[in-house]
Parts: C-alpha cells; sequence; structure tokens
C-alpha cells in the first residue's frame, strides 16, 4: 500500500503513528484560505470546515495550514463559487443548492425533493457515478468537489398554523433554502422568501412570514423558531439527505504535492464523517427538549406528501426537457436510489420498522 493509500484509510493518530507525517516535513509551507457560507454559530455545518483545517494540520505536521473563515468574513455566503473560479480562494464549504441561479444542475450536489438519503447520497458519490457527473459540471467553475458531510434527513419547518391540507398551503409566505424545492412550492401555492436565517425568527414574530425550513432540531432550536412558530413538521421532503460539499479551485488542487493532495483527500472524509454523527448524535436530544418545551409535532398529511411529489416530478421534467445535462445526471440519479431503496426494504427499512415498535 502506498503513501497516499495508508493516509487516506487511516486515523489521524494511525497515520502519525506510521510515521508518515514527517515525510511531508522536507516540503514546502502551504497555506490556504477556505471560506464557508456558514455562520460559525453552526457548530455542525462550521464544525465540519474546522475539522478539515483541523486534520490538514495534524496529519501534514503543521507544514500546511487552512485558514478557516465564516460567511461574511471574506465575502458573502453566496459569493463563494466566483471566488473560487476567479481563483481568490482555495477552497469553499458550502451547500451546491445555493447556486441554483447559475444552473439547477448544482441542486443534485446537495439535495433534490423526494431524492437520496444520507447514506445514498454518499453511496451514489463516491461508488455511483454522482461525483463523476457532478465533477465534470463544476469544472465550468474551476472545482472538484468532496464531500463536507450530510445533516440526514431534514425536517418539514415551522409553521405558524397547521398544515392539514394542500389549500393551506396557498399565499403561504415561507422562508426556504436554495434548489428546486422552491420551485415544486410555488406549484401548491406558497410564496418562497429568501431571507438569511438571521432574520427569520423576527419576521416569524411579527407575522410578516409564515413558515420557515432549515435544518433539524439541533439547529433549528439554536435559533430559537419554536417561540415563535409552534407546529413543526416532518419530514422534509424535500431534503432526505442533504449534502455539503467542499469545493475546492482545481488549479490550487493540481499545484499540491501527492502527498498534500492525499492529505486534502483524507481530511474531508475526516470532517464529512464527524458532521453527519454529530447530527445524528445530536438531533434526537434537541428534539426531546423542543417537545418538553410544548413544541407541536406533526406529520405532513399524505395528501400534502403526494401533492409535493407530483409538484416535484413536474419541474423535474420541465428542466430535463431544457437540459440535457440535467436530464442525464437526474436519470442516473434516480436509477440509483431505485435499486437502493430496493435494498432498503430487506434491510434498513425492515429493521428500523420492528426496531421503532419495540420497547428498549
Amino acid at each position: 500500500m502506498d503513501r497516499r493509500s495508508v493516509i487516506k484509510h487511516a486515523g489521524i493518530a494511525g497515520v502519525l503513528a506510521a510515521g508518515i507525517a514527517p515525510a511531508v516535513h522536507a516540503q514546502a509551507a502551504v497555506r490556504w484560505r477556505l471560506a464557508s457560507s456558514f455562520p460559525k454559530s453552526l457548530d455542525t455545518i462550521f464544525g465540519s470546515a474546522e475539522m478539515f483545517a483541523k486534520t490538514v494540520r495534524a496529519l501534514s505536521g503543521g507544514k500546511f495550514e487552512v485558514s478557516v473563515h465564516a460567511a461574511g468574513e471574506l465575502m458573502p455566503a453566496f459569493g463563494v463559487v466566483d471566488a473560487l473560479q476567479n481563483g481568490t480562494i482555495e477552497m469553499a464549504q458550502t451547500a451546491p443548492y445555493y447556486f441554483t441561479g447559475k444552473s439547477s444542475i448544482f441542486a443534485f450536489g446537495c439535495a433534490v425533493p423526494f431524492g437520496l438519503t444520507a447514506r445514498q447520497m454518499d453511496a451514489w458519490m463516491e461508488h455511483g457515478n454522482g461525483r463523476k457527473l457532478m465533477d465534470a459540471f463544476y469544472a465550468n467553475y474551476n472545482i472538484k468537489s468532496r464531500s463536507a458531510g450530510n445533516t440526514g434527513t431534514q425536517m418539514g419547518g415551522w409553521y405558524r398554523k397547521e398544515i392539514k391540507t394542500v389549500a393551506d398551503l396557498k399565499g403561504l409566505k415561507m422562508r426556504m433554502g436554495g434548489g428546486l424545492f422552491g420551485e415544486a412550492m410555488q406549484k401548491l401555492g406558497v410564496v418562497p422568501q429568501n431571507m438569511p436565517g438571521g432574520d427569520v425568527y423576527q419576521a416569524l414574530e411579527k407575522g410578516t412570514l409564515d413558515a420557515t425550513e432549515f435544518v433539524g432540531p439541533y439547529d433549528d432550536e439554536k435559533l430559537g423558531f419554536n417561540k415563535v412558530a409552534p407546529f413543526y413538521y416532518y419530514p422534509g421532503w424535500w431534503e432526505g439527505g442533504a449534502e455539503l460539499e467542499f469545493f475546492i479551485n482545481t488549479k490550487a488542487y493540481a499545484a499540491l504535492t501527492p502527498e498534500f493532495q492525499a492529505i486534502v483527500d483524507a481530511a474531508t472524509t475526516v470532517a464529512a464523517r464527524d458532521m453527519t454523527a454529530k447530527y445524528d448524535a445530536f438531533n434526537p436530544i434537541a428534539l426531546k427538549r423542543l417537545v418538553a418545551a410544548k413544541t407541536q409535532l406533526k406529520a405532513f398529511p399524505k395528501e400534502i406528501m403526494d401533492a409535493g411529489y407530483k409538484a416535484s416530478m413536474e419541474v423535474f421534467a420541465e428542466h430535463e426537457a431544457k437540459s440535457a445535462e440535467f436530464k442525464t445526471i437526474h436519470q442516473d440519479m434516480r436509477a440509483f436510489q431505485r435499486d437502493q431503496l430496493l435494498w432498503a426494504r430487506y434491510s434498513e427499512l425492515r429493521f428500523d420498522n420492528y426496531m421503532t415498535g419495540v420497547k428498549l
């Protein structure tokens, strides 16, 4: 096994114990800047960028340093793709669907309505065609990608009133993230609102906003949405597994030595795994606190799920008609998803359904 393989598959402690990190000491020091699209307060997501930088530093013996900058420090949250494209920064951490204004294809790098779960997304990206297809698209922006972690299936958001039928969605002013979700919700009568997360609480409190979706219990609790919107719906059918990505400037990556490239690859893997594990560990605890604080937890009625599915499929068909590349990626993802769902019937789904019905 060569050095790159060892670094990629071993933990930090194992790598250091094996004496691999000292091998990079003779190399010239490297300094990169990483701009995140997220604030420091989100220790789950922003913490993934910090974990990446920490791991790079440890594996390189301090010869490779990455300074991590929260949204707004170097540039606005949504300015990272332009900065990478023109070489202003070497790396970014973001949600690709923020950039569907440039191309709807960006959504496949993060989440699409009724799309892949976290494990399915990881499988499609790393052992299906996902990473290959997306990196071919990202090359237009001088970008290559690596996973920064996954939130898992998100919640369906906070509402000031109950949502019992599709009719209850009509005219609803809802803050939502990027991607194709907004187009599907518009078909159901929702009026999408685009505003920074920090402004949402006040808008809900004043009634200028009727609803918001964000991530899940751990992040949502920090923002206090339960105090101004009592109804918390699930699941977030538009984000079955939202993938955050590390975007890397292709020229900056190519300029690294093979050892430093291997360190970048290994460090992204460590950071991605850590972020997903944090969400799985912290969300159930936060959800119990929210329910204890009188949050009204409710499932979306099947009528709304069905209407959302129909609207989403219409959106996909419209984009496929306009873009052959969109169609290729979408159809590849759906083919992969069909096999994943087939397997889930006999594995995860069957097991989880049983375990949720027994007393531990």
